[in-house]
């Protein structure tokens, strides 16, 4: 007797297994030359806040992790890094969990002060002028602000693995 096939299933609903202290939200130490603190806010489509989603960064320096809070606020410290090539702006992958999604997403964070090769990208310059506004970071006091909206007007654009 052959069992058919399931769906895949959610960790949930929080994902608290996945947030030890293996994986932090620090890829370097705050005062690092060069460090760098990214936030932002998880929303949904109507706008609200999701309370637990995690959201990971990956880069060749590193990977961090960082839950959101009950109003859907994640925080990451990093460095920029280094252009990988001459059609690739300097960016960190960012892979998003929650209570309702079966797979994360993949989107990627750009950063607001590298304009000529943000001009050079070409994962950005596939895409429209509005798309790519919600790829690049923007300046927020001594950091960066990168909102994650998960559906309508606002999407933040996601790729496939």
């Amino acid at each position: 007797m052959t069992l058919p096939l399931t769906p895949s299933q959610t960790v949930g609903p929080y994902f608290a297994i996945g947030l030890g202290p293996t994986i932090g939200t620090h890829v370097v130490r705050e005062g690092t030359t060069g460090a760098t603190r990214i936030s932002g806010q998880v929303l949904d489509g109507a706008g609200q806040p999701v309370r637990d989603a995690v959201v990971e960064t990956w880069q060749p320096e590193g990977v961090a992790r960082s839950a959101t809070d009950d109003e859907g606020l994640f925080a990451v410290v990093t460095v920029k890094p280094s252009r990988a090539t001459s059609n690739a702006a300097p960016h960190i992958d960012v892979s998003v969990f929650a209570r309702g999604l079966l797979t994360r997403l993949v989107t990627r964070v750009y950063f607001p002060d590298e304009g000529a090769a943000n001009e050079t990208d070409a994962v950005l310059q596939s895409l429209t002028p509005e798309d790519r506004t919600t790829l690049v970071a923007s300046v927020d006091g001594g950091g960066l602000r990168f909102d994650i909206h998960l559906q309508g007007a606002r999407e933040t654009v996601f790729f496939d693995r």
